[in-house]
């Protein structure tokens, strides 16, 4: 990525861990001398609603929000909410996609349907798909509620201008010393599955 102002966007469920995900991803960007804005939306989470948040990083960043058609990455921490934010990402943009369902009120009252095909329809759309189990990731690291660091793992090795170092120093103050462990352990598996 150049130094013009690049744009992520993390979106899921509520309790999926995006917004401390979006915090060390910030924190991790000024840590490597960027300026980082950062702007996160969650309405419902409480109750598995959607939530997100936008990430921007440059040498001069002017807005904490992207428009439609203008995100470098979608970090997608829910397979459906991939599909809900598409149109967000630039022609070229790539998204790394968790293949975790978790089922809105409609599908669980059996109104509706949970669509079977959701990785063919990103891939019909984008031609730079990575996909992720990161539950699997986070058990495989020990912990199972790391499963939005295994994601941030996989984010690093798109964000190539944050080294390792400067990701093991922002992961280790982030996280109380009995779960630092498990947590850069998953980072790692994100990283390199």
């Amino acid at each position: 990525m150049s130094s013009s102002t690049q744009s992520i966007l993390l979106a899921g469920v509520g309790g999926q861990g995006i917004l401390r995900a979006s915090d060390i991803l910030s924190l991790a960007l000024m840590e490597a001398g960027f300026d980082a804005k950062k702007s996160e939306v969650h309405g419902m989470a409480q109750r598995g609603g959607c939530v997100t948040s936008h990430v921007r990083y440059g040498t001069k960043v002017y807005s904490p929000i992207a428009k439609k058609r203008d995100i470098n990455i979608l970090l997608s921490f829910e397979i459906m909410e991939t599909l809900r934010y598409l149109d967000y990402l630039k022609p070229g943009g790539r998204v790394i996609l968790n293949v975790a369902e978790i089922y809105p009120p409609a599908v669980n009252l059996g109104e509706a349907r949970y669509p079977s095909d959701v990785i063919a329809m990103v891939k019909n759309h984008v031609n730079n798909v990575k996909i992720v189990n990161a539950s699997e990731l986070a058990d495989k690291a020990g912990n199972s509620r790391t499963a939005n660091i295994v994601l941030l793992g996989a984010l690093s090795s798109l964000v190539t201008e944050i080294n390792a170092d400067c990701w093991e120093r922002v992961l280790r103050s982030s996280f109380p010393k009995k779960v630092v462990k498990a947590n850069l352990a998953a980072f790692e598996l994100g990283r390199n599955p």
